[in-house]
């Protein structure tokens, strides 16, 4: 416990927040049935949820301050030069109303197609020492930019306007670049592969990356007698030999080994000084051991001489990771389960629970570091199952009778006002 308030006190959050932010971030990471602003306010052992609400609110602390201590804390804990990757994906929240920030009908994978949902696009930080979110950015649909009336009752700062989610990952990019997160390479899926402005700012930037990139995605190759042209990836594809087929796993799953047969061709591009040229260029392709027609292909940007067909498969099939770490959020640290509205709520929010699964994560590395060649019995520890064990040992402690009475009393009263109300609303507007 003492670690877990000292991590709190390393965040930017002034010290007449830092005692309430504690008992939030307690609150993520305890068992309580949902985390929004009644039972996270319960959990903390406040009296009514005003406290919890202003410190969403109205509470002076930047939520971007704390967005790069989170960073921060997990680099010093989970950073490793070689084997470190930054993951770009977005993830949906589905919404019933009209009235929180950034919400529309739009296309989200949580839901599995066009739905009432925020988008959010998130960066992951991954190492063999383990996975840690390190930023964050809500996705403004054109239709909210470009509203004023919205924009200005869900807080949304002047300077911020429609940004495409390639641009949003761009951004979080300049920022770990910026100061230096060790990553070997970048990956993503196709929505920002295919983006040929994202990738040619990684290129400049000089970073390796595995990129998905979809089936008709127009890459340059070098004809011997027609010179350079272009070609579809899923018909480049077809060209490749059998013998160039390799089987590899692309990391473990729940079921065991993820097996592949894996090709990689190189492609062409225009590269005129030497040290453009010591940079190569492939299409990495993978396909199915079931079904081979099924193929998934990336565009891969490396050095040359040191770049191996095992190396860009480790890099590919790390993306998962932040599939996973989406799942642990959402279900343990209340990324999706919130109530609030604005654009500081979501961003304050959303950092706090992104902060409490790296803290466990960092935990789990440390713990896991420690049984590593011990325990030859156990399956490694996970995230899910220190904070099963942190609940029990540390957070869980059950409240007084009193307290919990004393919540019960107040929730009813507060839904009796709110059943007055809305019966008026609706008396007035039959009249």
């Amino acid at each position: 416990m003492a670690e877990l308030a000292f991590t709190c006190r390393q965040v930017s959050i002034n010290a007449t927040c830092c005692q309430r932010a504690l008992g939030y971030f307690k609150a993520l990471i305890s068992p309580c049935e949902r985390k929004n602003g009644w039972q996270i306010a319960e959990a903390a052992g406040e009296r009514t949820p005003d406290g919890m609400q202003r410190l969403m609110g109205t509470s002076r602390w930047d939520a971007d301050e704390v967005r790069d201590d989170l960073r921060d804390y997990a680099v010093e804990h989970l950073g490793d030069e070689e084997s470190g990757v930054l993951i770009v994906d977005e993830t949906g929240f589905l919404k019933r109303g009209q009235s929180s920030v950034g919400v529309s009908r739009q296309y989200s994978g949580t839901a599995g197609g066009v739905d009432n949902c925020q988008v959010g696009v998130f960066l992951a930080y991954t190492s063999e020492k383990g996975t840690a979110f390190i930023d964050r950015a809500l996705y403004l649909p054109r239709d909210w930019a470009n509203d004023e009336a919205r924009r200005a009752e869900a807080r949304i700062p002047e300077e911020v306007r429609f940004s495409t989610k390639p641009a949003l990952a761009q951004k979080m990019l300049e920022r770990a670049f910026q100061t230096g997160v060790p990553a070997s390479w970048v990956t993503a899926d196709a929505l920002y592969g295919s983006n040929r402005a994202f990738r040619m700012f990684l290129e400049r930037y000089e970073q390796p990356f595995v990129m998905a990139v979809k089936s008709d995605e127009s890459l340059w190759m070098l004809d011997e007698t027609r010179g350079p042209l272009q070609e579809r990836a899923d018909k480049l594809a077809e060209e490749i030999a059998p013998e160039h087929w390799h089987r590899l796993s692309a990391g473990v799953g729940s079921k065991g080994p993820r097996l592949y047969e894996w090709a990689l061709r190189p492609i062409f591009r225009l590269q005129l000084t030497e040290e453009e040229r010591r940079w190569g260029h492939w299409l990495l392709v993978r396909r199915s051991l079931e079904v081979q027609e099924e193929m998934t292909y990336y565009v891969v940007h490396a050095p040359r001489q040191s770049t191996t067909l095992k190396a860009v498969v480790r890099v590919a099939g790390a993306r998962w990771r932040i599939e996973n770490g989406f799942s642990e959020a959402k279900d343990g640290f209340g990324l999706d389960d919130y109530q609030v509205r604005s654009w500081v709520g979501w961003h304050r929010h959303v950092t706090l629970s992104l902060l409490a699964h790296a803290f466990v994560s960092v935990v789990r590395s440390n713990q896991a570091a420690q049984e590593q060649g011990a325990l030859e019995d156990l399956l490694p520890v996970t995230v899910p199952e220190v904070r099963r064990l942190m609940c029990s040992l540390l957070v869980g402690r059950l409240p007084e009778q009193r307290t919990v009475l004393r919540w019960s009393r107040w929730r009813r009263c507060h839904q009796l006002r709110a059943k007055r109300c809305h019966h008026r609303r609706r008396h007035l507007g039959c009249a």
